[in-house]
């Protein structure tokens, strides 16, 4: 079965928040004063995950993102990962994390199923990541990476957030560690959600990242992946893996767009900035599958044509990006 919006997208992807904690606090999604997210019975439990999952398997979601705050922080994460990958019909079960505990827990991940794991990482100087993450250790991170390596993710992908004045020196940092190993490393525009306000100066907007990135080397376009998300990808010549750029401020990706998303406390969302949120609770509490069923279809029938942000902001109320699946 395949799911189409009214501008005939098809959706096809979920991203499935499991958590709102997190163990670091980056300014741009989870900026002082914003809360660690709903736990206990505001939290959905492992059951109402899974209806959710498997609910919109059956619609036709091909691939699902587990996100949070940080998924590896939630108790009994391995055995939810299990569980979800096991749906039938479901091609993809991928993760993205802040890095923090992945080597401890890279081997779980892959015999639960993960295909494949984002570990977000906007430095690679410490005393900067300390700084941007207020206070974490970047040599766990890259521990982590190295050990998802080893256990058989091939091809890890790193998510760099590139802000002006920041680490915008670090980009052909970043773009040289795809050259010998077949790592996937997405330059990804600052968006002003944590302070609602403006993008202009802070943002770098993806066309000068591949700017600089041609001046050293030779970039060569790669085909869309299927089942990818908004990045557009390049290789530089004769490397292993990849470098890929996400533009939400300087050049939408909207028409493309095929996903939804879930937080942790059951709000369903067309789009990150979306005004029409449906709260699934009510089908979850009494396992309703088929009213769960028609929430899902009213979000994608919701579903904006593009989202809101621009250089100048996006004139809404601020909010945590972690709180809502990033």
């Amino acid at each position: 079965m395949s799911v189409i919006d009214l501008f005939g997208r098809r959706i096809n992807y979920l991203r499935l928040s499991v958590t709102g904690r997190c163990d670091l606090r980056c300014g741009y999604c989870r900026p002082q004063g914003a809360g660690g997210g709903p736990e206990g019975r505001d939290l959905l439990s492992d059951e109402a995950l899974l209806l959710i999952a498997r609910t919109s398997v059956d619609l036709g979601i091909e691939k699902i993102r587990v996100t949070g705050g940080e998924p590896l922080v939630r108790h009994g994460i391995l055995r939810l990962l299990s569980r979800l990958s096991a749906i039938p019909g479901l091609a993809k079960l991928v993760l993205t994390t802040n890095g923090l505990r992945l080597a401890e827990s890279a081997p779980g991940l892959r015999e639960a199923g993960v295909e494949s794991i984002n570990v977000s990482l906007d430095s690679l100087r410490a005393d900067r990541f300390a700084r941007i993450t207020g206070g974490g250790d970047l040599s766990r991170v890259l521990a982590g990476i190295e050990r998802a390596q080893g256990c058989g993710f091939h091809r890890v992908k790193i998510n760099t957030v590139v802000m002006r004045g920041v680490n915008e020196d670090e980009v052909e940092e970043f773009a040289a560690l795809t050259r010998d190993r077949p790592i996937r490393v997405r330059f990804i525009e600052y968006m002003p959600a944590a302070s609602g306000g403006c993008a202009r100066g802070i943002t770098v907007p993806g066309e000068e990242i591949l700017d600089r990135l041609s001046k050293r080397y030779r970039l060569d376009p790669m085909e869309k992946e299927e089942l990818g998300g908004p990045a557009r990808y390049f290789r530089i010549e004769g490397g292993a893996g990849a470098v890929g750029v996400i533009t939400p401020i300087s050049c939408h990706f909207c028409e493309d767009c095929n996903r939804i998303r879930v937080t942790s406390s059951g709000v369903a969302k067309g789009c990150l900035f979306s005004r029409q949120d449906v709260d699934l609770k009510p089908f979850l509490r009494n396992g309703d599958a088929k009213g769960l069923r028609r929430a899902l279809l009213e979000v994608v029938r919701a579903k904006p044509d593009r989202h809101p942000l621009c250089p100048d902001g996006f004139g809404a109320k601020a909010f945590a990006m972690s709180a809502v699946g990033g």
